[in-house]
């Protein structure tokens, strides 16, 4: 074990509850039909984007949402070259043993065709459940990234009533489950997130600094990180990134100011 690794393992995880995002902040989700707009005006810079090796990449919906929510996604990462896959389970219901089987069966069937490790995308709850999935199959796994995802603390939100409302039965979710989100998981980790998100605490979705885990902050809506092309070019050069040479996020020079990077 290294002594980066030693002493990560020497400091027990520490849960720490964050406040949810501002009310005013509410507001700002309106935000996302500009960033559609955006993403098509951008696609002609963004099809220069880094390419790929071919490896194969899941993504995971949000809650409330299924694989539709992430076809320009999926596309976008198709045309740099890479196995695309969505959630394949419906309707992402809530925290449930089933939703994370769907993401680890479709990880080991991808990983099995490609003959390669797979790369984990997940969007707000999708994101919180592909960390746990990382965790228990992480040797198929090549790395982690979260869109707006608040595994930091999932209570830190502005939709508690449409989650206890649409949220499925069958959820495992428990105190001491939910508190434990936020540990470092095995495998490289980004996480993608708004400081100005109206939805969830931009707090509670960043990784805790060390070891090859990093935050990229963007401007951007909840709901519109699916579409953001800032979020489409971070996430072209973390995947693009060679087999086990991963390296900490830096933006070209033209678009430094458009990022803020926490590692």
């Amino acid at each position: 074990m290294s002594d980066v690794a030693h002493a990560e393992a020497s400091v027990p995880y520490r849960f720490r509850p964050v406040a949810p995002p501002r009310v005013s902040l509410l507001p700002l989700e309106l935000r996302a039909f500009g960033e559609g707009a955006a993403l098509a005006a951008a696609w002609p810079v963004l099809d220069r984007a880094p390419d790929g090796d071919g490896h194969g990449v899941i993504v995971a919906p949000g809650f409330a949402t299924d694989d539709a929510s992430t076809v320009p996604l999926r596309r976008f990462l198709k045309n740099r070259g890479y196995h695309t896959r969505g959630f394949r389970n419906g309707r992402m219901d809530g925290p449930t043993q089933a939703n994370l089987d769907a993401i680890m069966n479709n990880a080991r069937d991808l990983a099995d065709k490609t003959g390669d490790k797979v790369s984990l995308v997940g969007w707000s709850l999708g994101g919180c459940l592909v960390r746990e999935a990382a965790r228990e199959i992480p040797d198929i796994i090549r790395g982690v990234i979260t869109l707006g995802s608040p595994f930091q603390d999932v209570t830190a939100n502005s939709i508690s009533i449409a989650w206890k409302l649409l949220k499925s039965k069958d959820s495992i979710e428990d105190r001491e489950r939910t508190q434990s989100l936020g540990a470092p998981i095995p495998v490289p980790a980004t996480a993608i997130y708004s400081a100005s998100d109206g939805i969830v605490a931009g707090d509670a979705c960043r990784e805790r600094p060390g070891g090859q885990r990093e935050s990229i902050e963007v401007f951007a809506s909840h709901f519109g990180l699916g579409v953001n092309p800032l979020v489409y070019y971070a996430l072209a050069d973390r995947l693009a990134q060679k087999k086990d040479t991963w390296r900490h996020f830096e933006p070209p020079a033209l678009l430094k100011r458009l990022y803020a990077v926490h590692s």
